[in-house]
């Protein structure tokens, strides 16, 4: 599967700076950390891997964030297609192909 999921701190320390780029670089290290397949973007990280997997990451993220924030944000989108691997790169390709 992939999962495009995009968290956020609500209230606390972030918000309080004006901003929650540090809290989201601490969610998107943890992604990082984890191995799988994975990428960020302007609006959402992507990650791809087993359903336990992806969703194991995610919350991971929830709880680090979540350590000092009262309140997060999450939201995930998911292309769950069982037998399919290395979909995270093989779809854009798919895409720039039929551009030119």
């Amino acid at each position: 599967m992939i999962a495009a999921f995009s968290i956020s701190p609500m209230g606390g320390p972030a918000e309080d700076d004006g901003g929650v780029s540090a809290a989201v670089a601490e969610a998107v290290a943890i992604v990082r950390a984890s191995g799988l397949p994975c990428e960020t973007n302007a609006m959402f990280t992507n990650i791809e891997g087993e359903w336990d997997e992806v969703m194991a990451v995610i919350k991971a993220c929830v709880d680090r964030l979540a350590q000092t924030a009262p309140r997060v944000s999450l939201v995930i989108k998911a292309d769950i297609r069982p037998g399919f691997t290395g979909q995270l790169t093989a779809k854009i390709e798919r895409v720039e192909r039929r551009l030119r």
